[in-house]
C-alpha cells in the first residue's frame, strides 16, 4: 500500500503533520539522551552521596549501639545531615528487598549502599511523599534513618520533562495559529472559485489576501473571472444585436405572406419563416443560459410540484412525483432557468415516451433528481452528442417531431451554471435516465 494513503487529506493537517512530526521526534531524541545521559549520571551520584552519609552515621556506632550512641547519633544526624534517626532493640528485619516504584532509582541506591557497608539492610522509598526509610540490622536491634526524599529523587529530571513539553506545546499553538493564518486565503480563494462555477456574484466577497504565491493564484482567478464575465457580456451583446437584425427581416416577411393569396407554397413559407423564429429564441436562450439572473433562496420541492401540475395538464397520468424522506432545505438557485431546464428534460420525455416519473432525494449536500422514462432511450455512443447544440438523433429521438436540438443543451447549461452537474443514463424502465445532481 502506498504511503499517500495513510497522509492527511486536508491541507491544514498536512501543515500540522510536518510541525509536528520532526518536532515530536526532537522531543523523543532529547528526553532519550537526558535519560541516558544527566538523569542517569545525577540519579547514581544522588545515590552514591546518601550511601556515603549513611555509611558514616554507621562508623560513629559499635556493633551493638548503646542508648548513649544511639542519642549522640541522632543529635549529628540532625545537625548535619537533616536526618531522623530511631533505634528499636531487639527487632529484626522482616523484609530483606528494597521497595519502591523506581526500578532504576532503586537499583542505584541498591548498588551504592551494597557498596559501602557490609550490614543487611533494607529500604521502602515509597511509604511516604516526603520521607524515605532505611533500615539497618544490627545485632542487637534495627536502626532507621528517615531521609527526606529530594536526597535520592530529583526534581531536575521532572522540570526538564515538564519545560519540554509545555515549550513544545506553546511552539505548536504557535505554529498552529500562523498555520491557520496560512490556510485560510486558499479556503477563501477555493469558496470564490465555487462560487463563481454557482454563477454567484463575488465582487465584494474576494480579496487578495495571503503569501506572495497565494495572492498570485488569486490575482490569475480575479483576471480569469474578468475575461469570462467580459466574454459573457460580448456574446449578450453579440446576440441581442443579431436578434434585433434577424427578427426585424422575418417580421415583415411574416406580415407580408398573411396578405398574400393562402396556397400551399405560401403556407409552407410560412411555417418556415415560424421555425426560423423558433430557433432564433432557442438559440438565444440558449447562449444567454438564463445565468444573469440573480439566485434566491427556493424551494426544490415546491418547484418540481408547480412543474409537474403544469405538465399533468397537458400529459394527464402520465407523471409521477416522487419525493424521498429527507429533508431538503431551500438553497439558492434561479428559480426560472432551473424551471426551464427542468421542463425541457420532462418535455422531451414526455414526447417520446408514454410514462415518466421524477425521484427527489438529498446525499450529503447536494439534491438528487432522476427522471426515468419508458421511452425508445438514447444509445450510449450518442448520449455525448444528445447534449450538444443543435445535435439531433434520428435513430433514437424522431426527426419528424420538430424541435431545434437545444432541448437538453439549455437544461445543461443552466444546471451547470448552478454548479451541478446533468448525466444520460440508462432507465430501469427502458428508456432514459436523466440524473442531476444540485449543490446545497
Amino acid at each position: 500500500m502506498q504511503l499517500r494513503q495513510y497522509l492527511p487529506k486536508t491541507l491544514f493537517n498536512r501543515l500540522v503533520a510536518i510541525i509536528l512530526v520532526p518536532m515530536f521526534l526532537v522531543q523523543i531524541i532529547t528526553v532519550l539522551i537526558f535519560f541516558e545521559r544527566h538523569w542517569d549520571s545525577v540519579t547514581r551520584q544522588m545515590a552514591d552521596a546518601l550511601a556515603s552519609e549513611i555509611k558514616l552515621l554507621i562508623e560513629r556506632l559499635s556493633s551493638e549501639p548503646s542508648t548513649k550512641e544511639i542519642s549522640d547519633l541522632q543529635i549529628y544526624a540532625h545537625k548535619y545531615f537533616k536526618f531522623n534517626v530511631d533505634f528499636v532493640e531487639n527487632a529484626k528485619l522482616v523484609s530483606k528487598d528494597i521497595e519502591t516504584n523506581t526500578n532504576y532509582t532503586a537499583f542505584a541506591f541498591k548498588r551504592a549502599m551494597n557498596s559501602h557497608t557490609n550490614y543487611l539492610w533494607t529500604a521502602a522509598l515509597n511509604q511516604n511523599n516526603d520521607k524515605i526509610f532505611i533500615d539497618i540490622q544490627f545485632p542487637n536491634g534495627i536502626l532507621t534513618i528517615k531521609v527526606g526524599k529530594k536526597r535520592l529523587f530529583s526534581s531536575t529530571s521532572l522540570l526538564f520533562i515538564g519545560w519540554t513539553i509545555g515549550s513544545s506545546l506553546i511552539l505548536f499553538l504557535i505554529a498552529l495559529f500562523f498555520i491557520q493564518g496560512q490556510v485560510k486565503p486558499i479556503l477563501r480563494l477555493a469558496v470564490a472559485a465555487r462560487q463563481l462555477g454557482l454563477g454567484r456574484d463575488i465582487t465584494n466577497s474576494f480579496h487578495l489576501e495571503g503569501a506572495r504565491e497565494i495572492r498570485a493564484a488569486g490575482r490569475a482567478f480575479q483576471a480569469m473571472r474578468h475575461r469570462i464575465k467580459r466574454h459573457l457580456n460580448e456574446r449578450t451583446t453579440m446576440l441581442a444585436g443579431v436578434s434585433h437584425d434577424l427578427r426585424t427581416p422575418l417580421t415583415r416577411m411574416r406580415l407580408q405572406l398573411e396578405l398574400l393569396k393562402k396556397t400551399p407554397e405560401i403556407e409552407e413559407l410560412t411555417k418556415d419563416i415560424a421555425e426560423m423564429e423558433a430557433m432564433i429564441e432557442a438559440y438565444l436562450a440558449f447562449s444567454r443560459g438564463e445565468a444573469s439572473d440573480p439566485p434566491h433562496l427556493g424551494d426544490i420541492r415546491q418547484l418540481l410540484r408547480d412543474i409537474t401540475e403544469q405538465l399533468q395538464k397537458t400529459y394527464p397520468e402520465r407523471l409521477t412525483l416522487i419525493f424521498n424522506e429527507d429533508e431538503i432545505p431551500t438553497f439558492p438557485i434561479r428559480a426560472p432557468s432551473l424551471r426551464r431546464a427542468l421542463m425541457n428534460i420532462l418535455e422531451n420525455a414526455l414526447r417520446y415516451a408514454f410514462n415518466a416519473e421524477i425521484r427527489v432525494r438529498r446525499i450529503e449536500d447536494t439534491v438528487l433528481i432522476q427522471i426515468d422514462d419508458d421511452g425508445p432511450g438514447i444509445p450510449h455512443e450518442k448520449r455525448t452528442d444528445a447534449i450538444l447544440p443543435f445535435k439531433r438523433l434520428e435513430a433514437s429521438r424522431n426527426q419528424k417531431t420538430g424541435g431545434t436540438g437545444l432541448g437538453l443543451s439549455i437544461a445543461s447549461d443552466i444546471i451547470l451554471s448552478h454548479g451541478g452537474q446533468l448525466d444520460l443514463l440508462e432507465s430501469p424502465k427502458g428508456g432514459l435516465r436523466v440524473r442531476i445532481i444540485l449543490p446545497i
